[in-house]
């Protein structure tokens, strides 16, 4: 146990310098990975997510308050103690003289660092654009694009809020027009809901707007299918992302949309406020950016980062964020954070008055999963959860979803969810 605590704390006593942050994680601590690596059984990957001896030695690597069991990490997740710290000397190297220190050294780290999100996002660095939030990226989209008077978008009404909210400014603005469907999650089968998408389509359609993971209830919707059929159509696609990257084993491009936004500050455990925004490189020209830029019709996506004084320190602590992604392995991370949410939601299924939201199968869902208790409200569910048990979660009133949203991350224990379990029990059973 000492061994593994070693393989985080190492990182508050060491000097870091600007640059060598990138490689932090694999400098300090290359015989802890080695070790964690000799944990798996390389002829049963399949048990990998449910090795706990291997997922011990990540869950140290965050420092959640032990008082309460944190489960609205769709909200935002806290950031591991090795980004902590790089954002911490960060912004103490700032601070000893802003002015040089972060335009004239660590602005010298955008471009690796847009690199490192290609790597991992498997495009292009030309198509990469580093901001603040899923809001920010989608907004320039949402915006920049050059709509004109009675042209067609098509989204949800389970759409994120500042996605409805945007589109709708540009329908009072500028006069396009909004279709928003509506869906009865969850829904476990393609067919359904491309065909609802394809029915909604006419010839003024220029746009589908694609919710990648459904926030309030973790459906995964076929953006790739449903791209396909936009695109036969002659319309484009953007895809928010904020709930998928970092979480999913996603190649970007492969999704088939045009545009891609999200945020790193939920699965990727980056440092909170920032995100990131894609865009196919020959689309790049004819968006518009949200904030001013010399060169509005360049096609370099750097004119998507004109955002005046921003935090440096903050963009380039991702680096540390992406380097503990990658140490666990981006297909494992998705199975294990898929395996907690069937942990905790097949045994709630099983409990009578209490009801799942959400499709248990990995197709349809991996993080994210609603769940109901018959004659509660979800706020009064959300209340007992904390108030009797400690457990912190969101309930969900949205258009036709009505549930408490439980979301699970690598640093989250099986004993936490057993918790869950055992607390949706007591509360069905009017005992809380």
């Amino acid at each position: 146990m000492t061994n593994r605590r070693s393989f985080f704390e190492k990182a508050s006593a060491a000097g870091i310098g600007a640059f060598s942050l990138q490689t932090l994680l694999q400098e300090l601590h290359a015989e802890d990975l080695r070790h964690a690596a000799r944990l798996l059984d390389a002829d049963h990957p399949d048990t990998d997510a449910s090795n706990e001896a291997f997922w011990t030695i990540f869950q140290q690597g965050y420092t959640v308050n032990p008082n309460i069991i944190n489960l609205n990490n769709g909200g935002v997740s806290p950031a591991p103690r090795v980004v902590q710290e790089a954002l911490r000397r960060y912004n103490d190297l700032a601070n000893e003289g802003p002015s040089y220190f972060m335009w004239r050294i660590m602005d010298q780290g955008r471009e690796p660092l847009r690199a490192k999100l290609a790597n991992l996002a498997r495009c292009l660095p030309e198509e990469i654009a580093i901001n603040r939030n899923a809001t920010e990226a989608l907004n320039t989209v949402i915006f920049g694009l050059p709509l004109q008077k009675g042209d067609e978008v098509i989204g949800t009404l389970q759409d994120y809020p500042n996605m409805i909210q945007a589109w709708k400014q540009r329908q009072l603005r500028d006069g396009i027009v909004y279709k928003q469907l509506s869906f009865d999650f969850p829904i476990e089968n393609d067919d359904v809901i491309v065909q609802k998408f394809a029915e909604a389509m006419t010839p003024r359609t220029k746009v589908v707007h694609l919710t990648h993971i459904i926030n309030w209830v973790g459906q995964i919707l076929p953006v790739r299918k449903i791209a396909d059929m936009a695109h036969s159509r002659g319309a484009e696609v953007i895809i928010d992302a904020a709930h998928s990257f970092g979480l999913l084993d996603l190649d970007v491009p492969a999704l088939g949309g045009d545009y891609f936004g999200t945020s790193l500050h939920k699965f990727l455990s980056a440092p909170i406020g920032s995100g990131m925004l894609w865009i196919k490189k020959e689309k790049i020209e004819k968006i518009w950016p949200l904030v001013c830029n010399d060169q509005p019709r360049s096609t370099d996506i750097r004119k998507f980062e004109t955002l005046g004084t921003r935090s440096f320190c903050i963009e380039q602590a991702i680096g540390e964020a992406i380097n503990f992604h990658e140490a666990i392995g981006a297909r494992r991370k998705e199975d294990r954070i898929r395996y907690l949410k069937n942990y905790w939601a097949e045994r709630a299924l099983q409990i009578p008055k209490v009801k799942l939201h959400t499709s248990l199968k990995a197709a349809y869902s991996c993080a994210i999963a609603g769940v109901s208790i018959d004659g509660l409200k979800p706020e009064e569910l959300e209340v007992r959860l904390f108030n009797k048990f400690k457990i912190h979660s969101v309930a969900i009133n949205w258009e036709n979803i009505h549930c408490v949203r439980i979301t699970p991350h690598v640093y989250t224990r099986p004993q936490d969810l057993d918790r869950l379990v055992m607390a949706l029990e007591q509360i069905a059973a009017g005992r809380a």
